[in-house]
């Protein structure tokens, strides 16, 4: 489906059905240089089973057009301006590493808007190093490189994905190299310039899941669990042997994790 938000036209993936208006909504928000092909497996269940599924590509990302946005606030509001361009009045919101930061700040920013919140590979801060924001500006390959290396667990460099056929790794650098010059700079700037993590998780009024990867080194578990503190309505699942990139690493969990809590 593409629809106009904010004058600029944005694709989005509903699982090949029909939006129903009196169905519930899920929203699902990629990371950074991503899209929404992440969400493939969880997207396509939920669309297949009584929910409206709105997989998003950010401005700037996959089919999208416009820059990216700049800054994890203007990314939620963003997210709520989708919904109102639907005339959706209110959705569960389910983000993934810098999504899942976008999708932090659309519940503490329009509490009203947001039904249940899902942040997958979450971490407050969320601090991203020297070496890979320059190599980002520069649109270096070896941006793409360190964010695959850092991005899955040595099981999942290994192989053995639960989806037969599937190499993580190239896959992702795949995905990263075909976002355009200057979209995984942007974002990841946004995430390193983030700093109201705990502060908006305490205006959070709905119930929330955080989806942690036990061996995640780019958003580390610990920094995930600091949420925990401030959210009000919170619980947390904490998978097994996996990193960062979870919905590629352990995508059944993932998926069993959002059924129980949608």
């Amino acid at each position: 489906m593409i629809i106009k938000v904010n004058g600029h036209q944005t694709y989005i993936y509903t699982g090949a059905k029909a939006f129903l208006p009196e169905q519930p909504t899920v929203v699902f928000v990629h990371g950074n240089g991503l899209d929404h092909t992440v969400w493939q497996l969880q997207s396509r269940y939920f669309a297949h089973h009584g929910k409206n599924v709105l997989a998003v590509d950010l401005p700037g990302h996959g089919r999208s057009e416009g820059e990216p946005l700049t800054t994890i606030a203007a990314m939620g509001d963003w997210v709520i301006d989708v919904l109102d361009a639907l005339e959706i009045d209110q959705a569960s919101i389910v983000g993934h590493s810098m999504g899942s930061l976008v999708s932090l700040e659309a519940a503490a920013r329009h509490p009203d808007k947001v039904a249940k919140l899902v942040l997958v590979g979450t971490a407050v801060p969320m601090a991203v190093s020297d070496p890979l924001l320059n190599a980002a500006k520069e649109n270096k390959s070896a941006a793409f490189d360190m964010i695959n290396l850092w991005g899955h667990s040595n099981f999942g460099q290994m192989g053995g994905n639960q989806a037969p056929g599937m190499w993580m790794s190239a896959t992702t650098v795949r995905l990263l190299a075909r976002s355009k010059p200057g979209v995984l700079h942007a974002g990841l700037n946004a995430c390193n310039e983030y700093h109201d993590g705990l502060e908006s998780g305490a205006k959070v009024q709905c119930p929330t899941l955080l989806v942690l990867g036990q061996l995640d080194v780019m958003t580390p578990q610990r920094l995930g669990r600091e949420l925990e503190k401030v959210i009000p309505d919170v619980q947390t699942k904490v998978l097994k042997r996996c990193g960062h990139m979870l919905m590629a690493e352990k995508p059944n969990q993932v998926l069993d994790a959002l059924i129980e809590f949608l």
